[in-house]
């Protein structure tokens, strides 16, 4: 990708769809160093806002931090899971869960006898072990970001995102069964009781129903709130080494977990997030999701510029400034992000993004 976008001198209106170096958001293991170097950039001068940088689980990248992950891990009881992925995998390919150093021997007996270039990077981390669940099942959110500009940030988010139930239930009894603890559609549909018209999805309008009916707006309100925060902060920690070019924009599938306590954990940033649908739902969903994808872009000239919402698309954050919009009062068609409970502390971090890092 980086040799085509040397070699190719764009034209005015023509767009790419990823920028140059976006594995230093969509790689798990430099999305680990990003975030971890603006945490220590942040701890000098303001430590209250780096703490808030703790929306990642205690993460190593194996196997060049392996002796550091020992000492973490042997500061744990017995009873800590932990759960490692292959740095560029996808489709849940790769992931396993252990409880003790001996479950990745295997591992590191085939790293001793290769050289790193020959050896699969992994990212170890401790595993949610309590996560929300909803019919006993876990589930991740998948969420659709379209950034348009790093420099400056210009984020637009889609409101039509989705909740991934795994296909069984929960339970820390079988931390080896992956129908238990992963949410992959890939691994799901491998099951012999998978039914691919019901499917495993709810819609984020759904989901947020859900979590109202439950534990009232004003709750979820600041749990959107957090998420939002969450979205943005991954963005802002690869700011300024992003490769910045007008001809590029890149929509990214977040993916994010809730644990029982309503915190969002960010799993994942994916650069090229599966188009596949699952069902006609699902098939429709990510059709409308691409249209309005389209009509940011506006590659006809057809807007303004000054426009906060295009079809789906809510705009977060504009010239790094974050933008609130006010909601209908529709459960259904509103930004599941309650935008206008964005309060100032976004302005606060988006504000100084350029000069943090």
């Amino acid at each position: 990708m980086t040799n085509s976008f040397m070699k190719h001198k764009f034209h005015d209106k023509q767009l790419v769809c990823h920028f140059r170096n976006d594995y230093e958001l969509t790689r798990k293991d430099f999305l680990i160093k990003n975030i971890k170097k603006m945490r220590r950039l942040m701890e000098k001068d303001n430590p209250a806002e780096a703490a808030k940088y703790n929306f990642v689980p205690t993460s190593y990248v194996l196997p060049q931090d392996y002796h550091l992950f020992v000492e973490e891990f042997r500061q744990h009881d017995a009873e800590t899971l932990w759960i490692m992925k292959p740095v560029a995998g996808a489709q849940g390919k790769g992931i396993f869960l252990f409880r003790k150093l001996k479950d990745i021997t295997e591992w590191k007996k085939r790293d001793a006898t290769s050289t790193v270039s020959d050896v699969s990077s992994y990212v170890v981390q401790s595993y949610i072990d309590n996560p929300y669940l909803i019919g006993g099942k876990k589930f991740d959110i998948r969420i659709y970001v379209l950034v348009t500009s790093f420099r400056p940030m210009r984020m637009w988010l889609h409101r039509e995102g989705f909740a991934r139930f795994s296909h069984s239930r929960y339970s820390l009894d079988s931390f080896e069964d992956a129908f238990v603890h992963l949410t992959n559609v890939a691994v799901a549909k491998t099951a012999p009781d998978y039914d691919p018209e019901r499917g495993l999805k709810w819609s984020m309008w759904r989901l947020k129903r859900f979590l109202i009916a439950r534990h009232g707006s004003e709750v979820v309100a600041k749990m959107f709130e957090q998420l939002a925060w969450v979205l943005i902060s991954s963005l802002r920690c690869v700011q300024q080494q992003i490769v910045q070019d007008p001809h590029c924009f890149e929509l990214y599938g977040y993916d994010v977990l809730l644990d029982a306590n309503l915190k969002p954990w960010l799993l994942e940033v994916n650069a090229s997030p599966s188009l596949t649908a699952s069902s006609q739902e699902d098939y429709e969903l990510k059709s409308r999701m691409l249209n309005h994808m389209l009509d940011v872009l506006d590659l006809e000239g057809r807007r303004t510029g000054s426009e906060k919402q295009v079809g789906g698309f809510d705009l977060l954050v504009n010239n790094s400034e974050p933008v609130l919009t006010v909601p209908s009062g529709d459960v259904k068609r509103d930004s599941a992000f309650f935008p206008t409970l964005l309060n100032i502390r976004l302005g606060a971090f988006v504000d100084d993004a350029q000069s943090s890092v």
